[in-house]
């Protein structure tokens, strides 16, 4: 049997780092949070003033960082941040789909309550440093519109994985972390 693997997609302030957290505390998934990865790296690397610019960083220098860190987690894992492109969807699944039950998670949230949720986190002070500048918002959401969601409709017709469309809207976590086990059962 194979190990699962769990991508979790969605826009900014959709809720994937908490139900990533409520998933691994239930089932004890590895996890691979790839925006903490590269945020982690010094900010006077090329890779940090990409992010800093609020771009995506280049599929070339993500696909080491991404292999390196799935071998590092054996077992069932879950992938936050990653895929976001077309291209690193196909790689994903051309070099995985043989060696995990790949099942995609699209955390469907309206932009104006990811406006709102990352406005939130900001007011409570767990926002990251991107969060509080925003054009560099405005440009993060901008890239998961046109880059990002290619990428999940691509996934949506993929062959050999499961891909699962969840309503996470409701203001009450709970029923969103229900409606993403469902889609996992």
């Amino acid at each position: 049997m194979k190990s699962k693997m769990i991508l979790l997609m969605g826009g900014q302030g959709v809720g994937k780092g908490t139900h990533a957290r409520r998933l691994i505390a239930r089932d004890g998934y590895g996890y691979v949070e790839t925006g903490a990865i590269l945020r982690a790296l010094p900010p006077e690397s090329p890779v940090a003033q990409i992010m800093a610019r609020g771009e995506l960083v280049p599929d070339s220098d993500l696909f080491g960082v991404i292999a390196d860190a799935i071998k590092n987690n054996p077992g069932d894992i879950i992938l936050d941040g990653f895929p976001r492109t077309v291209g690193q969807a196909q790689w994903l699944v051309k070099n995985y789909a043989d060696k995990f039950d790949i099942r995609v998670v699209y955390m469907n949230v309206p932009e104006d309550i990811m406006l709102a949720r990352i406005e939130k986190r900001i007011r409570e002070g767990g926002g990251r440093a991107d969060d509080a500048d925003a054009a560099i918002v405005r440009r993060r959401l901008d890239s998961f519109w046109r880059i990002t969601m290619p990428a999940i409709e691509w996934l949506r017709t993929a062959q050999g994985i499961r891909f699962a469309d969840v309503d996470v809207s409701a203001e009450d976590v709970d029923v969103n972390f229900t409606r993403i086990s469902n889609a996992l059962d």
